[in-house]
């Protein structure tokens, strides 16, 4: 039996004045992993990945301007701010060649990092994050759709937080409320850049067609682990992917948006036999 006995570390660094919290895991000599947070958490929704990985990865895990323990300076955010801010953080941590695992929000965010540079990706893992308009359901057309900055701000209530939870979870009570509750007290902190967010959203959509062409040109080694019952982004939304990478290899699980929650070792096991060889 293997004794985990890798520690993580909690850093910042500064990226053109603005703090960007960051866990760090792992051995540096092993293959790098990614981890890019959705909505509405931080990289603390990785922790118990990490604690699962870091024997077998270097991990780097940053919290998004805005979010977590990042700093939330006062200006527009979009979705084109966060992947420059990110871009700046990988480089200036010597931080690339890695396979990159993107969830939700991580997932626009991680695209548009691997557009431009496509050799910095060995790899991919896509949990619940959509690069085609396939499986976007009606819950998501609706917030991508309008653009009221009211209805965005009812979108950061704590019942929809809780809501993205456990719907579609097999299991409900197995999944902790203070996953909710911790993702809350941030919303609740700092709502004005998830606001924007929301009201950016439509740029990813609009950015697919580019994504899509990236994964066809390049085609990255591709593991897709997806809760089918997601209330925002459907089953097809997964199948899509293999429009343009026919080698990915499609888990579909049987739990909800937050995958990690009730499958952790299913997906950490899948995640060490795809990226460990690279």
């Amino acid at each position: 039996m293997t004794t985990k006995t890798r520690v993580t570390r909690y850093r910042t660094a500064d990226i053109d004045g603005l703090d960007v919290f960051y866990r760090e895991a792992g051995d540096p000599a092993k293959p790098k992993l990614l981890l890019l947070h959705g909505f509405p958490s931080a990289s603390h929704q990785y922790a118990r990945l990490i604690e699962e990985l870091k024997d077998d990865f270097h991990i780097v895990a940053p919290d998004h301007p805005g979010s977590g323990h990042s700093a939330a300076p006062d200006r527009p955010y979009t979705f084109d701010f966060l992947a420059d801010t990110i871009e700046k953080f990988l480089r200036a941590i010597d931080f690339t060649g890695f396979t990159m695992y993107v969830f939700d929000f991580g997932a626009p965010v991680g695209f548009r990092v691997a557009t431009r540079h496509p050799e910095w990706v060995k790899g991919l893992v896509v949990q619940n994050g959509n690069a085609y308009e396939d499986g976007l359901s009606d819950l998501a057309w609706g917030f991508i759709r309008n653009r009221d900055p009211r209805f965005a701000r009812d979108l950061l209530a704590a019942e929809y937080t809780k809501f993205a939870y456990l719907e579609g979870a097999r299991d409900p009570e197995t999944i902790s409320p203070d996953t909710w509750t911790l993702d809350q007290h941030y919303l609740d902190l700092r709502p004005q850049p998830q606001v924007d967010l929301f009201l950016d959203y439509h740029s990813n959509v609009e950015q697919y067609p580019r994504w899509q062409a990236y994964l066809r040109e390049h085609q990255p080694p591709t593991l897709i682990t997806w809760g089918r019952g997601d209330p925002y982004f459907l089953e097809p939304g997964a199948k899509a992917y293999l429009r343009d990478l026919p080698d990915a290899r499609l888990h579909l699980l049987d739990t909800g948006h937050f995958a990690l929650e009730e499958d952790l070792t299913v997906i950490a096991d899948l995640v060490r036999e795809f990226a460990a060889a690279g």
